[in-house]
């Protein structure tokens, strides 16, 4: 398989390439890197230690889409727009990570744990969704929970790390936290990458808003379960929030049920997921971290970031239908290129692929 990952320089794109230097997707022969000009000729392989053969950074512009079986776009709505179906026409299957294609009817919006059906045949369009990052690990904590009963209702509230900003809000939360803690005046409002300066705050507000004054986070939090769980009229109401963390999303979950559920039943559903961590059975122990799922703890070792960590199992003392769960992941492995990838391995194993 030859593979393209374009936006190969963007923290998303590096982790892509770090993930395809593991053996993640089986058979892969040539891995084309594909950036802005100012990046080509870069050698990734080196900068990020891979054993993997990585060829140099190609410019965007000059890269040829013929010559690969896959490019996964990393890049951003507005290259993925211009760019993902001049490469889906010339042969290749596109993965893209941004929210372009995400709501529409013909392109498959796939958690493979979640709904792999989707990728039955092939795409008519050549190309398949990412879903959002805050999705991926929500539906991945609430499909398993379809067990013990139908859903009827989610609120979600979504706390959200700097690095879904990308390299740019990293670069600002470490430059305004080093700022503060070197006497900078608490009260500078000046606007960075997330509005709001980020250090030492909580800004609640991702994207835009609409005249309902929802931000674009809440609204992709609010459409895209229903389309990948194949559930057109669940309700989901969602508070996205933005907050001073360098890497991992967390949420806190509130699913209700058409009937009574039990929290030790939830928990045992989702134990039976494929990659999910669940935590608290109902008491904890060891060392605090195995409490309950925490970014920090989450997002150190190389094989918790490939989970989804659920925790806080518990019911709802006023409502027996109604259950709360505290759910943490990686947003650059599981809510991005992780998932993408298992896109990718997911394709090459179903008949239409050769």
């Amino acid at each position: 398989m030859n593979i393209a990952v374009i936006g190969a320089t963007g923290v998303v794109g590096r982790e892509c390439l770090t993930l395809l230097d593991s053996g993640l997707v089986p058979g892969v022969d040539r891995v084309v890197p594909v950036a802005s000009g100012g990046s080509a000729g870069r050698d990734l392989g080196a900068e990020l230690g891979l054993n993997l053969k990585v060829e140099p950074v190609v410019a965007l512009e000059e890269f040829d889409p013929s010559t690969v079986d896959v490019a996964v776009f990393s890049a951003g709505a507005p290259i993925s727009t211009a760019y993902g179906p001049i490469v889906a026409a010339a042969g290749a299957l596109v993965v893209d990570n941004s929210s372009a294609f995400r709501m529409d009817d013909d392109v498959p919006l796939v958690v493979p744990q979640v709904n792999p059906q989707a990728l039955a045949t092939r795409p008519a369009r050549g190309i398949v969704a990412n879903p959002n990052c805050s999705t991926i690990q929500l539906v991945r904590a609430l499909h398993p929970l379809r067990d013990i009963g139908e859903i009827d209702r989610v609120i979600v509230s979504s706390y959200q790390s700097a690095s879904g900003g990308g390299l740019r809000g990293l670069e600002q939360l470490a430059d305004t936290t080093r700022g503060l803690l070197d006497g900078a005046d608490p009260a500078d409002t000046t606007a960075g990458r997330f509005g709001p300066p980020l250090a030492f705050n909580l800004i609640p507000e991702i994207g835009l808003r609409d005249d309902d004054g929802h931000s674009h986070e809440e609204r992709k939090l609010r459409r895209e379960p229903r389309k990948i769980m194949d559930l057109p009229g669940l309700r989901v109401a969602a508070t996205a929030v933005r907050v001073a963390v360098i890497n991992g999303h967390s949420e806190a979950v509130h699913v209700t049920f058409t009937a009574p559920v039990r929290p030790e039943d939830a928990r045992g559903a989702l134990r039976a997921a494929p990659d999910l961590r669940v935590y608290g059975d109902p008491e904890p122990a060891g060392s605090p971290a195995d409490a309950y799922p925490m970014p920090r703890f989450v997002c150190s070792s190389p094989t918790e970031r490939r989970l989804v960590h659920v925790g806080r199992v518990r019911s709802d003392p006023d409502d027996p239908h109604a259950l709360w769960m505290w759910v943490v992941a990686d947003n650059l492995t599981v809510g991005a290129a992780l998932n993408a990838l298992q896109i990718v391995a997911l394709a090459a194993g179903m008949p239409w692929w050769r």
